[in-house]
């Protein structure tokens, strides 16, 4: 009798529920595959380079000197001939997967990226490890998706992409929330892509727990010693000065940087010798001015070295170290270089913020040395979320997220239009 009663559009409608249920527990499951199979590969890319680069610190002046110009002549052949031509972009090659479905992420393509990867960081070159991460992880993420079709009827495209792209940033930077919200928010300016949260949380705390399973849980920037507490009113009037400023530096380093990837384009002898000139150059000239290479590498020896140790610092030496490091990321990126500006963002907002601090608040440098990495992050890839997020993981203080979220916003709303990448666009666009 109630059978009969009931509507034959309940009993659809029932069946479709528990199909999209069940089809719910297939993507998590893939997602978490994903995960994993990112949090490997991250970890085996990882070691390698951190191999080759810490054996480079340890070489003679002559070599630090020269390795990251060979580490480009290296990238520049294994992209022609293992990749077929392929160009060095990584974090661009998600986002141009991200928004065009017919566009795919290539096994040889990014093969050849990584191992160009390996040879540009591994010399020295001052680019981050997060871009062939990201990268490698979306690219295995929409492998395994173009594999595995049936689970995914009516899905979104997208939906391992962003996974495997959030567990590649999550396990390179133990940071698994970054992760999730980086790569959801980088896509778009002032938006995220909503429909593929759940997943993208799955993959990044899976590809985490595979990444600190083989390595450590030791935060990225570990400040060391941090005698303040807690922020006071005042700071949240620094934050704003912070952010101001680094949305003027972010704007300049995002038009150095798009010139860089012009200069990329021309003749690969051109660009060679011009970029090892002038990255021999910036080494002898960083180590005359502070004694340590801080032209090599990501840059966390510029915290770990330099910002968090000294306790005083004269402007004009912050200023000269952040030219250096911008001019350093632009030269590996104008010679072909393979690796992400995550990090040189990072360590530019760093320098930003000590410098505002020497000038207002000495005193209480290691605080708007971590606003300023909120802000200059925040503003160069428009992630504001996942620039506090970073700045709360990476260096275990969360009990600054309220000053940093000030730096964040004001830097966001000084940015304007401007962005590290072309690649991202507005809310509704697609």
């Amino acid at each position: 009798m109630m059978r009969a009663l009931r509507p034959d559009s309940f009993e659809v409608r029932r069946d479709e529920l528990r199909e999209l249920v069940r089809r719910s527990r297939e993507v998590v499951l893939l997602a978490a595959v994903t995960g994993v199979a990112t949090g490997l590969g991250v970890r085996g890319f990882e070691y390698l380079v951190d191999e080759m680069y810490t054996r480079v610190l340890a070489a003679p002046l002559w070599w630090g000197a020269t390795a990251p110009a060979i580490g480009l002549v290296v990238a520049a052949l294994t992209l022609r001939f293992a990749g077929g031509g392929a160009s060095p972009a990584t974090s661009d090659e998600y986002l141009r997967a991200f928004h065009d479905p017919a566009y795919r992420l290539r096994p040889r393509h990014l093969a050849a990226r990584i191992g160009a990867a390996i040879a540009t960081l591994g010399s020295g070159g001052a680019l981050g490890l997060e871009g062939p991460s990201l990268y490698g992880g979306s690219a295995l993420g929409a492998m395994i998706q173009r594999r595995l079709p049936k689970p995914f009827r009516g899905s979104d495209h997208r939906t391992l992409l962003v996974a495997g792209a959030a567990a590649g940033v999550a396990a390179i930077f133990k940071a698994p929330a970054t992760g999730a919200i980086f790569a959801l928010e980088v896509p778009y300016r002032d938006d995220m892509a909503r429909r593929m949260l759940l997943p993208a949380l799955v993959a990044s705390a899976s590809g985490y727990l595979t990444f600190v399973t083989l390595s450590d849980t030791t935060p990225l920037l570990s400040v060391g010693e941090f005698s303040i507490s807690s922020f006071q009113l005042i700071d949240l009037l620094g934050a704003l000065l912070v952010g101001i400023m680094c949305a003027i530096g972010a704007r300049a380093f995002a038009k150095l940087m798009r010139i860089a990837k012009g200069f990329s384009l021309r003749a690969m002898p051109l660009r060679l010798t011009v970029s090892s000139i002038s990255m021999i150059a910036l080494y002898f000239l960083s180590r005359e001015l502070t004694g340590l290479p801080l032209s090599l590498g990501a840059g966390y020896e510029v915290f770990r070295e330099w910002l968090f140790v000294e306790r005083d610092i004269a402007i004009w030496l912050l200023i000269a170290v952040f030219l250096i490091r911008c001019l350093a990321s632009a030269f590996t990126t104008a010679g072909g270089g393979v690796g992400g500006v995550f990090i040189p963002l990072v360590v530019g907002g760093g320098l930003v913020g000590r410098g505002i601090a020497e000038v207002i608040h000495p005193d209480r440098a290691p605080l708007y040395t971590l606003l300023g990495i909120a802000a200059f992050l925040g503003a160069g890839y428009r992630v504001p979320l996942a620039a506090v997020m970073f700045v709360a993981e990476t260096t275990g203080k969360p009990n600054f997220v309220v000053p940093a979220l000030f730096a964040a916003v004001a830097a966001e709303l000084v940015m304007g239009d401007q962005s590290i990448t072309a690649f991202q666009r507005r809310p509704g666009s697609d």
